[in-house]
């Protein structure tokens, strides 16, 4: 049995290679077709995986509030106090009571790390640079998931102390100490020197909600170099964060676990709400995220695979069409062999051979193809990709499919003609 499949495969083989450039642009339709399966789930799943690591880096266990200006109601009445008030003066934002509320009255949470940030300049002897400057605590590091490069974070005494030290990003080093490390050299911010004390990565800040990408390069680059100041320095020193209009910009909520943060959630929420007459924060669970990002994940396969399954179809349909012509001009030869006594279901196997070696080829070398387009777009762009082994896998069992499929109908028709009218042929 061996052999004969063997025999059979090999004259399958032999007959393609009988017209090579045929048989090449054939199986063009499943190399692309299966290439660009392989590259759309390699790009599909490399932001899958980049959207769940910035998410998870927020803390599947952490809830975090934000400080969101109120909108502008001009028909709500507003108190005498308030309306002398000028509108740049006016307070909104998550305050040091809500911290304390939180702390004192919901279960299930074991801390509440509070953060300011804004946005100024930052120079070194060898440079100027415009950063993201975050007022923290000491825990900022467990809390945000900062990875230590070199040196360390600032501690209590210097927290209580408003010592002027500072903690930076690498890629924030690396532009303002270019020729060594920073680890002892100072940095200055409106007219204040501040010691650096280590060099921390920084892990992924609160996603953008509203979907909009930075407003311009500046701004993005802002957001990669990052000075971590105590936040009692901050507000001692800094004059953005001493005439700020909000308390605290963010305050993430650390819960006994995952299992805790619906609850918390909704406790936090409500808590909030009933001691405010506008809303002005807001609200962002990174583990209700997680679960958004892999659902819509889903989604991008089903499109993916839709697409897909389309341009494998043209390729299928472009293998059958070619095997009918390839019936009609071996009809004689279909004859011969019938003649010297080969039944109906030799024939059948002699042409599904051909479209599954066709169809395997392809497929063979839409991986090849399949695997450089993916490199090839993260060198371009910067986009991360990642293809996995149960893609390349499912591309050849449908491309080896596909030969089957549409193969069939050919082989049938092959071996329906009649020896005595093909022998005529």
């Amino acid at each position: 049995m061996i052999r004969r499949y063997h025999r059979i495969l090999g004259l399958g083989v032999k007959n393609l290679l009988l017209h090579k450039a045929r048989s090449f642009l054939t199986m063009l339709g499943i190399v692309f077709g299966v290439g660009s399966v392989i590259a759309m789930l390699a790009v599909g799943e490399g932001a899958s995986r980049e959207a769940s690591r910035a998410i998870a880096s927020l803390g599947s266990a952490n809830i975090i509030l934000e400080s969101v200006e109120p909108p502008q109601d001009a028909s709500r009445p507003q108190s005498e106090n308030t309306a002398r008030i000028p509108m740049w003066q006016r307070k909104y934002g998550l305050t040091r009571a809500d911290r304390n509320r939180i702390l004192r009255t919901i279960p299930d949470v074991i801390g509440v790390h509070a953060e300011t940030e804004r946005t100024d300049e930052v120079s070194s002897a060898a440079t100027r640079r415009r950063v993201t400057i975050k007022g923290s605590h000491v825990h900022a590091p467990t809390v945000r998931n900062l990875h230590p490069v070199d040196g360390r974070f600032f501690n209590q005494i210097e927290y209580r102390n408003a010592a002027a030290v500072c903690v930076i990003s690498p890629s924030l080093r690396r532009k303002l100490f270019p020729f060594g490390g920073a680890i002892g050299r100072s940095i200055r911010i409106e007219g204040d020197y501040y010691k650096v004390l280590g060099e921390f990565s920084p892990g992924a800040d609160a996603p953008n909600t509203a979907g909009q990408p930075d407003a311009d390069a500046a701004t993005a680059a802002a957001r990669e170099d990052v000075v971590y100041l105590p936040l009692s320095t901050a507000r001692a020193r800094v004059t953005s964060f001493r005439y700020s209009r909000t308390e605290y910009d963010t305050l993430v909520v650390r819960t006994t676990g995952p299992q805790s943060v619906a609850g918390v959630g909704e406790a936090v929420e409500a808590l909030l709400s009933r001691n405010r007459e506008q809303p002005d924060y807001r609200i962002i669970i990174p583990l209700e995220l997680l679960a958004q990002a892999r659902q819509t994940q889903r989604l991008f396969n089903v499109i993916i695979g839709s697409i897909a399954a389309i341009s494998l179809l043209v390729g299928g349909i472009g293998i059958m069409n070619i095997m009918l012509a390839t019936v009609t001009e071996r009809t004689r030869e279909i004859g011969i062999r019938r003649a010297l006594g080969a039944r109906r279901r030799d024939i059948i196997s002699q042409f599904l051979a051909e479209t599954v070696v066709i169809s395997f080829a392809g497929g063979l070398l839409g991986i090849l193809l399949g695997l450089v387009i993916p490199g090839l777009i993260s060198g371009a762009t910067g986009v991360p990709t990642v293809v996995t082994p149960v893609s390349v896998i499912l591309s050849v069992v449908i491309s080896v499919l596909i030969g089957i499929v549409f193969g069939i109908y050919p082989a049938r028709r092959a071996a329906a003609l009649d020896p005595i009218d093909a022998l005529r042929h």
